[in-house]
């Protein structure tokens, strides 16, 4: 019996879609799109099953007759303007976070979780899917530290009904840590900690308590901070910092 390793084995193989992605590629919809085409082979076959299983680092891989190798991890930082939308593409044609990166010959990345349109700060964007879905994983626990401008004088009171949280169409709602950080005659910022993500969660717990988000903006993922990133520009994060931030204590 020949002592080739199977490429179905625990361990070995993964879906060819899935391989593409994790080889900094492409996103594992585009390779879909690529394989059902027909335009994808593995070992000079064409394969059109994205499920079909591969072994990423034994087999070869072509799109278009072009090699496809992995590409070097890259890990960035964008400090994300308000108005764009956290998607490499929009049917509306709204601008969008990838115009920040353009013309910087960066391999194709992919933005870790999001931030709304109307929201600004820290966006991290990479091509490394296991640390991507570390920093996303719910269990992960990791948090995330906002700024938020609110329409009212925040004061200990509203932090503390923010802590305990609210229902909100059957989900609880509720902040790890708030603090206030500077008030003003008419609206205050509030400092806000989460330990997971919902859905606009910020926005919507405020707005269950009768208070409008004048501004949001995202400051500090895990020990990662914002820093004196500039409006719109990007940076690559250090190697410590990458191991720092998903390493970051739940």
């Amino acid at each position: 019996m020949s002592q080739r390793q199977n490429p179905r084995q625990k361990g070995v193989g993964c879906g060819l879609a899935r391989a593409l992605s994790k080889l900094g590629f492409c996103s594992r919809s585009q390779a879909w799109e690529l394989i059902r085409a027909g335009r994808v082979r593995v070992n000079g076959v064409v394969r059109r099953e994205p499920e079909g299983r591969v072994n990423p680092t034994g087999d070869r891989f072509e799109v278009d007759g072009q090699s496809v190798r992995e590409e070097k991890k890259v890990y960035l930082m964008l400090n994300k303007p308000r108005g764009l939308i956290t998607t490499a593409s929009d049917e509306k044609g709204r601008r969008t976070v990838f115009e920040c990166l353009a013309g910087k010959n960066l391999p194709l990345l992919m933005p870790v979780g999001r931030l709304d349109q109307a929201s600004e700060g820290l966006l991290l964007f990479t091509n490394d899917t296991a640390w991507a879905a570390r920093l996303t994983d719910p269990a992960s626990h990791i948090e995330k530290t906002y700024h938020v401008q609110v329409n009212c004088v925040g004061d200990e009171s509203l932090a503390r009904r923010m802590e305990q949280g609210v229902q909100c169409q059957g989900e609880l709602l509720r902040a790890t840590r708030v603090s206030v950080l500077r008030q003003g005659d008419k609206n205050s910022w509030l400092e806000i900690v989460l330990d997971e993500g919902k859905n606009r969660h910020i926005r919507r717990l405020l707005a269950a308590l009768g208070i409008e988000v004048l501004r949001l903006v995202r400051v500090q993922i895990g020990t990662l901070k914002l820093g004196n990133v500039g409006k719109g520009e990007v940076r690559l994060l250090r190697e410590a910092e990458v191991r720092a931030v998903a390493d970051s204590p739940t």
